[in-house]
């Protein structure tokens, strides 16, 4: 269980970097441009995260994970006023993960947090709130490859380049470690 609080830690910092490389990769007003009528803009995807993650994981042991001081509806309207303050908002809410997460033990891995009063082992609380953050941060990466167009730089294994970055792998010893480890460190591939 303690290779589990690990790993969920490195897929936490890997989805917060992967959403950084992709916000990098656009200019200031693409981060608050709309793909599409109904579609969300990548501030808006920044900002209902962010507005998510303070809500779980502020006091995440002692108190329910839908807080009565989050406004949800209000998430979803566009209000940063730069990138500088989407970024601090965005930086805010992955404090708050990490620093709620990173003094968890193994032995209260079972122990009960409540969301909208329905109980979750910290277990079920992490795995659903990492499923929540890779599913919007592939929203964002989504909407930032649409908006680059043929200038965007490839965040994992470009399209072709498949056959020659299994052969690296394969050509290298096998050995134990998580998917994340060279993405993190900026070695991948």
């Amino acid at each position: 269980m303690e290779s589990y609080l690990d790993s969920i830690l490195k897929q936490f910092a890997y989805y917060k970097q992967l959403g950084e490389r992709a916000m990098a990769q656009l200019d200031d007003q693409q981060l608050f441009e709309m793909p599409g009528p109904d579609s969300n803009s990548i501030d808006i995807l920044v900002k209902h995260m962010a507005g998510n993650m303070l809500s779980r994981f502020t006091d995440f042991r002692q108190s329910d994970g839908e807080k009565t001081w989050r406004n949800r509806d209000q998430e979803f309207v566009s209000t940063f006023a730069s990138r500088n303050a989407l970024m601090e908002y965005w930086e805010k809410g992955w404090n708050c993960v990490f620093e709620a997460v990173r003094p968890i033990k193994t032995s209260e891995l079972s122990d009960l947090v409540y969301i909208r009063n329905q109980g979750h082992t910290i277990i079920e609380a992490l795995n659903r709130q990492l499923a929540h953050y890779a599913y919007h941060t592939g929203q964002m990466v989504y909407v930032a490859k649409t908006l680059k167009g043929k200038n965007w730089q490839s965040l994992s294994i470009p399209k072709g380049e498949s056959t020659s970055y299994n052969a690296e792998k394969f050509a290298r010893e096998k050995k134990r470690g998580h998917f994340t480890d060279e993405y993190l460190s900026g070695k991948e591939q």
